[in-house]
């Protein structure tokens, strides 16, 4: 190309880019002694008409006069050095950022670690939090538009689409001005963006699908949506990350705005809470059945058990090894004061109860939650699940008494066919409803409700149509669907609906 002054001030190198609204060129600046480089901007109107030309020249000062705001307050978003117009165009001159997109990290070194993508989010999430702070929605982030700086490796947020809505401004119909574009990329813009109705989410939208690609490599375009849901089915590309930042992925591209993170602030916390919620192991004074479960794991953690006080005893040598093997691997501070108490006590069987050769130990844990806590007390994660006597069924499906169901991992990862293979009808059903029942909720089914009914962590709260249908994360409704069409397929319904 031919080497070109701009403004008599900037030196054009080279051009980096160019599109329908004119072209990006990486300049050096005349007037500063350090010559430093910088990047300039030609942005053109989409309509060369002399009854919009105020306007537009209006509408890019005061998007100009923006972007001085939001790179003056943090250094992840370039600096505004200046704006002039020429010849009928208009310039943005703006800081140079030396370092690679997302989308070259990826190209050079492959997929991105989770730790790696995990720093990446939290870096950026708080510079999307500003932005959104200033009324400003960016509409275009994806793998091209986010950079790593060489100097420090941080994440650089560039690129906004609020100059080139500017440069949209057309005189519609009725003679008002209005913009004739949508500004983003399709596959990471969110449905709501696509139709000119953006909103703060619809950030969060394209950033969890940029996630995706740094794990993945796969451009949204190539990933299958679910034709019922509309949700994108992404995690068979990345198995082996943990499933809570799969949750907040999912939740981030939920296909309505209502089902994602409200604010950007909002999906930090939730990130956050990944590194600090696997409270320390701390010494126990007393049984383990009397202590309040109150603080949330983010993994499943390896039970801590002890029996419960209306087991039938099972013979003494053999249960106190279990027991204490049980208390080693869970690494508790203080479990030979737990070990003694149940070495020199032995517990009664009710009267009601069945005896039986084992023992099921009650595990004292809670599920993680995903994104909505939950309002009911805290959740034993292997609560004893047993059928209420009020409940007919054909002896093929009672279920075994002496085995404990725990279906709390349904909100913590994915179902899949491997994990309902075998099950009654009877056990997909409570699977299924166990879902919902520990947020509270009521069932209309008599037979379902005696069941959770029975169960010491249910805490009814909602009746089934004051239920919340946002107390349920993404994954969550993605399980029930889930089910209920294993259910379906392989005709395995035990309650009546």
């Amino acid at each position: 190309m031919t080497i070109q002054m701009l403004n008599d001030r900037y030196q054009v190198i080279r051009t980096l880019g160019a599109g329908g609204f004119g072209e990006t060129y990486l300049a050096e600046d005349s007037y500063m002694p350090s010559k430093r480089r910088c990047v300039v901007k030609q942005l053109r109107p989409i309509q060369n008409n002399p009854q919009i030309y105020q306007l537009v020249q209006e509408r890019f000062q005061r998007e100009a006069a923006i972007l001085e705001e939001l790179g003056g307050k943090t250094d992840q978003i370039p600096s505004l050095y200046a704006y002039f117009v020429a010849d009928g165009q208009f310039y943005l001159v703006q800081e140079w950022v030396e370092g690679d997109t997302l989308t070259a990290k990826v190209q050079q070194q492959g997929l991105l670690s989770e730790n790696t993508v995990r720093e990446i989010l939290l870096n950026v999430l708080p510079i999307l939090d500003y932005v959104h702070s200033q009324q400003i929605v960016h509409r275009d982030i994806k793998p091209d538009n986010i950079m790593v700086r060489h100097r420090d490796g941080k994440p650089v947020l560039i690129d906004f689409g609020a100059v080139r809505e500017s440069m949209g401004t057309v005189v519609n119909s009725q003679g008002l001005p209005t913009s004739s574009i949508v500004i983003g990329t399709p596959g990471y813009m969110p449905s709501e963006q696509a139709a000119g109705r953006p909103v703060y989410s619809s950030d969060l939208y394209s950033l969890g699908l940029t996630v995706i690609y740094l794990l993945t490599g796969m451009q949204p375009q190539q990933l299958e949506t679910d034709s019922q849901t509309g949700e994108i089915i992404w995690r068979n590309y990345a198995q082996n990350i943990s499933p809570v930042l799969a949750s907040v992925i999912d939740r981030a591209i939920a296909y309505h705005p209502r089902d994602r993170f409200p604010t950007a602030k909002a999906m930090l916390e939730a990130l956050q809470g990944l590194a600090n919620s696997i409270p320390p192991t701390q010494a126990v004074t007393r049984p383990l059945a009397d202590i309040p479960v109150t603080q949330p794991l983010a993994t499943t953690p390896t039970p801590n058990t002890i029996p419960t006080t209306n087991q039938p005893p099972t013979s003494g040598n053999n249960q106190n090894a279990i027991l204490i093997g049980g208390l080693i691997a869970g690494g508790l501070i203080g479990g030979s004061v737990i070990i003694g108490q149940v070495l020199t006590k032995s517990p009664q069987p009710s009267a009601n109860q069945n005896i039986t050769s084992s023992v099921t130990p009650q595990v004292i844990a809670t599920p993680t939650p995903v994104t909505t806590p939950v309002a009911a007390s805290p959740i034993p994660e292997n609560a004893q699940s047993q059928l209420p006597p009020d409940i007919e069924r054909p002896p093929s499906e009672q279920p075994d008494v002496a085995t404990t169901n725990n279906y709390f991992w349904l909100s913590e990862r994915a179902v899949t066919d491997a994990d309902l293979a075998g099950k009654t009808g009877f056990e997909l059903d409570i699977m299924r409803n166990t879902i919902f029942a520990v947020h509270g909720r009521r069932f209309n089914n008599p037979g379902i409700q005696n069941y959770f009914n029975n169960q010491s962590w249910y805490r009814p709260l909602y009746s089934p149509k004051e239920f919340p249908g946002n107390l349920l994360s993404r994954l969550e409704q993605n399980n029930t669907a889930y089910i209920a069409r294993y259910q379906d397929r392989n005709n395995l319904r035990y309650f009546k609906k």
